[in-house]
């Protein structure tokens, strides 16, 4: 495929790009892309451009950022704004520590949860589903 005669049509877009036709669609919805004016035919062309612009959309998320952070980096993406861009990846490193953290917390009860399921004997009830009928810090206080 000849990128730069901006002769893609959608199909090919989203193959080079690595996303499906609905993909491109929503992003347009989005304001994310343009929608390529229809030439001869009714059919939109798409360029080098518009796959380098995808592919940044693609691989911002990729890292974590949702797609209205994407949409703000795409509006910094001259790189004269640097330390705006900085900041907002060092939000968002916040926000992936304290999921971490989060996940963490989550994966140690759980895993301390399945372990006294597997000693639990006799006609105990399940220690995993007692705990999710016994009161919480949170439910206790409200």
């Amino acid at each position: 495929m000849n990128l730069h005669n901006d002769h893609l049509t959608i199909g090919e877009f989203g193959a080079l790009a690595g996303v499906n036709v609905e993909t491109i669609r929503f992003y347009q919805r989005k304001t994310l892309l343009s929608e390529p004016p229809r030439q001869a035919g009714s059919i939109r062309r798409y360029g080098a451009a518009d796959v380098e612009r995808l592919r940044f959309i693609k691989s911002a998320q990729s890292v974590g950022f949702s797609l209205d952070e994407v949409g703000e980096l795409l509006r910094l993406k001259d790189g004269a704004q640097c330390k705006q861009a900085s900041a907002l990846a060092e939000a968002k490193l916040v926000e992936i520590r304290r999921k971490l953290a989060e996940l963490a917390r989550m994966e140690l009860a759980l895993s301390g949860l399945v372990k006294a399921c597997r000693v639990g004997r006799g006609k105990v009830a399940c220690p995993l589903i007692a705990s999710f009928h016994a009161p919480t810090e949170t439910s206790s206080s409200e």
